[in-house]
């Protein structure tokens, strides 16, 4: 990921509104939700919603699949992946071994381990 594309998605984020949708649709997982149900589920206007779906979706952090007469949004979880990696690529200065979870680690937590 370049770091153009990592400030569009942290700048998408960077709303309350957006955050809490985006929130929402990780914890649904891939099989996406109805936009009328996010906008329910947050008390969000449709109107005001549609806007944040789209600048969520413009960052690549969501997608919208059609389905009949409504719009599915779900997270994009390869764009997700490619970010935290971004964050990550030099971290412990290149040491792997540094930042690798130990079985004491909850899973896909990072730890950095004193030297």
């Amino acid at each position: 990921m370049k770091q153009d594309d990592a400030i569009d998605a942290f700048s998408a984020l960077a709303h309350e509104t957006r955050l809490a949708v985006f929130r929402l649709l990780v914890r649904e997982g891939p099989k996406g939700v109805p936009a009328l149900e996010i906008a329910r589920r947050l008390t969000v206007k449709p109107s005001t919603l549609s806007g944040h779906l789209s600048i969520l979706k413009r960052a690549e952090l969501v997608t919208a699949t059609r389905r009949q007469k409504e719009i599915l949004y779900a997270p994009n979880f390869a764009s997700v992946d490619s970010l935290v990696r971004f964050l990550l690529q030099d971290c412990c200065g290149g040491d792997a071994t540094a930042c690798a979870p130990d079985a004491s680690t909850p899973a896909g937590l990072i730890v950095v381990k004193d030297s």
